[in-house]
């Protein structure tokens, strides 16, 4: 099963990968964990992204679609992947084409008023890093966190003026990307809003048929 997951911000993309993958037993391969692992590797694509990414600039499509070719010859990903973070732009997706044969490329839809309640909702503990939510799962005492009983604080970017750029800057990059795949058919739309469980099932009732 090869499969590509587009979603926004806060669509539960990372959570449905990880039951994906035990279900189908093939791996969920994400950009920004090839991007750390071959830095830490010191591998000479990691050499090249580390010094790119610390001069604060993207990082070019031939590094990352040569990234994603190598994590692709792994015996791992020999029955198939999830890839979250990949293609980016046309010109990673013309790469893909050539490289693998896409089952489903699953768009997880959820408007901009259930994201920013569902980023904006965070709160953390600034010394543990455990999370909460005001909504979904918030501590026992309202702003205080459960083990340390320290004040929790809200991300600068889980503020919703942030979450809305964040969002604008998804939308402009991915809307080519949704039509580049509509118009081959590979496209499927998951409503994200529902519980995790329930997205999930969807996901396998969809790319199955």
């Amino acid at each position: 099963m090869n499969l590509v997951f587009l979603g926004p911000p806060g669509a539960g993309k990372g959570t449905i990968a990880s039951e994906a993958k035990n279900y189908f037993g093939i791996p969920h391969i994400s950009t920004g964990d090839l991007f750390r692992s071959h830095i830490k590797g010191h591998t000479d694509l990691g050499k090249q992204v580390k010094v790119i990414l610390a001069a604060g600039d993207l990082v070019p499509d031939s590094i990352t679609i040569e990234m994603v070719k190598q994590r692709f010859l792994e015996s791992d990903a020999q029955n198939g992947f999830i890839l979250d973070g990949f293609p980016r732009t046309i010109a990673q997706a013309d790469a893909l084409s050539e490289m693998k044969a896409l089952d489903a490329v699953v768009n997880f839809v959820l408007d901009r008023d259930q994201i920013v309640k569902r980023l904006s909702g965070r709160r953390v503990c600034k010394s543990t890093g455990k999370t909460y939510h005001i909504h979904y799962n918030p501590p026992k005492v309202e702003g205080i966190d459960d083990e340390t009983g320290e004040p929790l604080i809200q991300r600068e970017d889980d503020k919703p003026e942030a979450i809305l750029n964040r969002l604008s800057v998804y939308e402009e990059q991915t809307e080519p990307l949704i039509a580049y795949y509509r118009e081959k058919g590979l496209l499927v739309d998951i409503d994200a809003s529902p519980a995790p469980e329930k997205v999930f099932a969807a996901l396998i009732k969809t790319v199955q048929k």
